[in-house]
């Protein structure tokens, strides 16, 4: 009898749009390798960048919050495993998926850690502790307490892994880091890379609705690009996002070469030809797909730390990193004129590739726990103890304010 996944998407993906939309579909072609029958429900309404699933052979269902209709939807269904895209998606359906189908083995895709994302985001320019925050805030109590409930969360980032593990003593029997996954042809250098002599300008990239990346461009326009304007007056910075806002697009100027596009069909085009990626990011969580985007392209990057967390390993990164917004600047203009370090870089990006992200190791690993997980499921539950008595009292207390919020709307 074939498997079946239940996708419980946040939103449909739009893998031209975020590293989100890219990181469920790798997730639904790791299960449909394993002949998985998928089908991917959301609550959420189709936009005009949403993939087609249909096209790789997902079914797609449109389900409704705080509704008796998901509980028939999933018991006919009956689903090997329930996939849980964010936090947010375990705390409305998990207590659903878990009365009506227990035998379900229940996995959580955190994305990147949306706590330790909004924690850096309330210390930004204030003398507030990082840790201190982390450990207070209501982002963090639900987040964490969904990891605890679901039998396996994925994390993406090795960093957030030894954070959950270190800081907050979670056991990594219920967790699993993995990072993305690409194909073999997408960690090569590709055909038509553009070389040092064929492009020109900087980039930036980056959907206008995550707050990291809207915050960096209003960081470039203010503090990085008038210094590297001013040194460099031919070249032009090239802003690229879905979602862009009137606030946004009222930051581009041409005298000062600081371009607002918009929305870009095509990623890779744009950043095949510009010669330098610039992520400055100054808060953010989880691993940052413009930066695989720029490697596969090979194109060099001048990244923050942030930008940088967990993306590389041991490896020496694709450009140059730097939080001092006067060493960034200094730094991005000589990787910007330097051919033979820029070289460098562009074949890092290559490497970094090959031996971080290619699939065949990490679906290998995802596949093995799974099964491992899935015959095992009874004694892997009785030794999470905290799993058992949250998923108790989130029975108890949100099962009834849904049912509450229901019988209101009716």
């Amino acid at each position: 009898m074939q498997s079946t996944l239940l996708v419980i998407g946040f939103v449909y993906p739009e893998p031209n749009s975020s590293a989100a939309g890219s990181r469920i579909l790798q997730l639904i072609a790791a299960f449909q390798a394993q002949n998985y029958n998928v089908v991917f429900a959301t609550s959420c309404k189709k936009s005009d960048n949403s993939f087609d699933l249909k096209s790789i052979g997902v079914s797609v269902v449109q389900i409704e919050l705080n509704h008796s209709s998901f509980d028939i939807f999933i018991k006919e269904l009956n689903p090997t495993a329930v996939l849980f895209d964010r936090f947010m998606n375990e705390e409305q359906f998990g207590w659903r998926v878990a009365e009506h189908c227990p035998n379900a083995l229940r996995i959580l895709d955190t994305e990147d850690l949306h706590f330790l994302r909004k924690a850096r985001h309330e210390v930004l320019n204030t003398n507030q502790l990082l840790e201190n925050v982390l450990f207070s805030n209501d982002t963090t109590k639900r987040e964490i307490a969904s990891i605890y409930r679901s039998d396996v969360s994925l994390i993406i980032s090795e960093y957030e892994f030894e954070l959950l593990t270190h800081s907050f003593k979670i056991d990594p029997a219920i967790l699993m880091y993995l990072p993305f996954m690409l194909d073999s042809n997408a960690c090569e250098p590709q055909l038509g890379c553009n070389p040092f002599s064929g492009r020109s300008d900087f980039i930036s990239i980056g959907n206008f609705l995550h707050p990291p990346n809207l915050e960096a461009v209003r960081y470039m326009k203010k503090e990085l690009w008038p210094q590297i304007h001013k040194a460099l007056p031919e070249a032009k910075l090239h802003i690229y996002g879905a979602y862009d806002t009137p606030n946004v697009s009222a930051l581009h100027n041409e005298k000062d070469g600081f371009l607002v596009h918009g929305f870009v069909e095509d990623g890779y085009k744009a950043l095949n030809s510009a010669k330098v990626l610039l992520a400055p990011l100054r808060f953010g969580a989880g691993l940052k797909g413009k930066l695989i985007q720029a490697m596969q392209t090979g194109t060099p990057c001048a990244m923050s730390s942030i930008a940088a967390e967990g993306m590389f390993g041991t490896l020496p990164p694709n450009g140059i990193l730097e939080d001092d917004p006067k060493l960034f600047v200094k730094k991005a203009i000589e990787l910007y004129l330097n051919q033979l370090q820029w070289e460098a870089y562009q074949n890092q990006g290559f490497t970094i590739l090959k031996n971080r992200f290619e699939k065949l190791n990490h679906q290998t690993a995802l596949h093995s726990r799974i099964e491992s997980l899935t015959k095992n499921l009874p004694q892997h539950r009785t030794q999470n103890f905290i799993g058992q008595m949250l998923n108790h009292h989130l029975m108890q207390s949100t099962k009834y304010m849904a049912r509450w919020i229901e019988a209101k709307n009716k």
